[in-house]
């Protein structure tokens, strides 16, 4: 952290927005008739210290309060009766065949992240690490939350997020989950691509903390460049749920 700039010695913010941004400053007008709020890989092997990537994401999920903001979400949106789609992360035997694989890919299916034995069977689902993280669970399941097929890598160009977003007619989308600078911002990319407007909650998500860098502040810079608003949690569920002095205060 840089305290070069800091009289009082006190290590600046790395997340903090610049003082005089470069790039022009826009938002989203939130329209509740064509919203819908997307949720990637809300699942235990991300999100909680059972899971098998704790070690790279744990110390970003702390530093966010990403659990704990991602649950506001969803009993906001809720609230106010939102479209909720989940874009989760499922591997299968076969998947552990492919020929190839980047990096990314090779430490998820090395550490079996997100593994069930069969696209067809949930046995042994129940609390292991493709599952839901238990304080998200009755709002996924109950029978109105949208749950797509699993994307395969980062994207969801592999799944159906899109077809049901157009089903839905939205194109405005709430963008939120795991993690930061690999499937949140693969699916910012798309979304965006597809002339969807995003705004993705900065503090709803969180990137890995590896010796090649800190995930999360890479993925905050491009956020900054391709999403159409940058929202706090805060922010969000004043906009669901409309009101008016909230707004004000979080905008």
């Amino acid at each position: 952290m840089d305290t070069k700039n800091n009289p009082n010695g006190a290590a600046a913010d790395p997340y903090a927005d610049p003082a005089n941004p470069g790039l022009p400053q826009v938002d989203v007008q939130l329209d509740l008739s064509r919203a819908a709020l997307v949720v990637i890989d809300p699942q235990i092997d991300f999100l909680s210290p059972k899971g098998v990537a704790w070690g790279a994401f744990g110390a970003s999920i702390t530093h966010h309060n990403t659990v704990p903001n991602l649950e506001r979400l969803f009993a906001a949106a809720k609230q106010v009766d939102l479209p909720v789609i989940i874009s989760p992360h499922y591997y299968y035997p076969h998947d552990h065949k492919w020929d190839f694989a980047a990096p990314g890919e090779r430490l998820m299916h090395g550490l079996h992240m997100f593994d069930r034995p069969s696209a067809l069977s949930l046995e042994g689902f129940e609390g292991s690490g493709a599952d839901w993280m238990p304080e998200f669970r009755d709002y996924i399941e109950d029978g109105k939350t949208i749950v797509c097929s699993p994307h395969k890598i980062a994207g969801p160009q592999t799944n159906d997020v899109i077809f049901q977003l157009r089903k839905k007619k939205v194109d405005q989308v709430i963008l939120a989950g795991m993690a930061a600078n690999f499937c949140i911002e693969s699916h910012l990319r798309d979304f965006v691509e597809h002339g969807i407007e995003v705004a993705v909650v900065r503090d709803a998500t969180a990137g890995s903390m590896l010796p090649e860098g800190d995930g999360y502040l890479a993925a905050l810079i491009n956020f900054r460049w391709l999403a159409n608003a940058l929202w706090t949690t805060d922010t969000a569920v004043a906009r669901m749920t409309g009101t008016p002095a909230a707004v004000k205060a979080a905008a």
